[in-house]
């Protein structure tokens, strides 16, 4: 065979198998694949445990769940600890943040694996803006009361946990809840983030319509101007963990439909 009619051959066959490989993580007639990784980033005074729910309905849909534990110390601590679990992704993922984690995944998801964020009555900061600016021009609450320590880290006060976190769990969750609390560096809510990757990547957003820790119109405005498709629910701020089906609902919507919408 004459030399070059062979390479031409193989290079073929080369190309054949890097496409027939590239169509099989495109299925559906080369269309990008519906995420199966999701990533969930806990709020501040909260741990992942509170994913349980969540988890437990998405593994249960052949979902490959992994839940961040955030240090709460500094926003560069959390991101971090959100792209190491980025990192050990196969694939495209959804990344899913709940109140302050909503300020964490909105730097961090600029990573390429993520296909999709949802903000689970969660904060959305611009690029160069910090987290203490969402909240001006809007209502303070008042029954979500936050003791500061001397050492500039912040608890929900224990005699008010309930009425302003969570006052739709039963009194046993929500006792555990406020004994299990992780304390936040108030530092991080004055801290520029460098990337919204709202701006690049679809957004859903789940408003729990009893959420005491923020004023609704601040959730509303920070959903509208991401461009988010929102679901509201009849929830406290803990909405993560006692309206688990809900935001489970709409993250598989967001793992179906980001991937249309990357066509």
């Amino acid at each position: 065979m004459i030399k070059p009619l062979r390479n031409a051959l193989v290079a073929a066959a080369v190309l054949g198998s890097v496409s027939q490989a590239a169509l099989a993580q495109t299925p559906n007639n080369g269309r990008p694949a519906a995420a199966k990784n999701v990533v969930l980033v806990h709020g501040a005074f909260a741990d992942g445990s509170g994913w349980r729910g969540v988890y437990d309905l998405l593994t249960a849909r052949g979902y490959r769940v992994t839940i961040v534990q955030n240090p709460l110390t500094s926003l560069e601590d959390d991101v971090a600890a959100t792209k190491r679990a980025l990192g050990r992704q196969d694939g495209p993922t959804i990344l899913v943040g709940h109140s302050w984690g909503g300020t964490v995944i909105t730097e961090a998801g600029v990573d390429p694996k993520v296909s999709g964020l949802v903000y689970v009555s969660a904060l959305s900061p611009d690029a160069g803006e910090t987290t203490a600016q969402q909240y001006e021009g809007f209502a303070p609450a008042t029954e979500f009361v936050v003791d500061k320590a001397q050492d500039g880290f912040a608890y929900v006060d224990r005699d008010k946990f309930k009425a302003g976190f969570a006052h739709d769990a039963s009194d046993a969750d929500a006792a555990f809840m406020r004994d299990s609390q992780v304390p936040i560096n108030l530092s991080a809510f004055a801290s520029k983030l460098k990337n919204a990757a709202w701006r690049t990547k679809p957004s859903w957003a789940v408003i729990a319509s009893e959420d005491k820790a923020f004023d609704q119109a601040m959730l509303d405005h920070m959903a509208k101007r991401i461009g988010a498709k929102v679901t509201k629910v009849s929830a406290s701020h803990a909405l993560f963990m006692t309206q688990a089906k809900v935001v489970a609902d709409v993250i598989d919507q967001a793992a179906k439909q980001a991937a249309a919408a990357a066509k």
